[in-house]
C-alpha cells in the first residue's frame, strides 16, 4: 500500500503556461521524491502595458511517501 501526498504550488513564466507547469515540475520534482502528477488548477496571465509580461499556473502537485 501507498499513501500520496498532495502540495499546492505556483509557477511562472515569460514564455508560456507550458514553460510555467514544466518549470514548476522539475522544481518540485528537486525538493519532493516520488512525484507522480500534478492538477493544474488555475492559469492566469500578468499583463503590463497591453501586454502579457507573465504566465502563472497554480498546480497541485502529488508525491508518494517514502515508506
Amino acid at each position: 500500500m501507498s499513501v500520496a501526498r498532495v502540495t499546492e504550488i505556483t509557477s511562472s513564466s515569460n514564455n508560456s503556461f507550458q514553460d510555467a507547469i514544466e518549470q514548476g515540475i522539475a522544481r518540485a520534482a528537486k525538493t519532493l521524491k516520488n512525484v507522480e502528477g500534478a492538477w493544474i488548477q488555475d492559469q492566469k496571465v500578468v499583463v503590463e502595458n497591453g501586454k502579457i509580461s507573465a504566465y502563472r499556473v497554480n498546480m497541485k502537485v502529488t508525491f508518494i511517501l517514502a515508506d
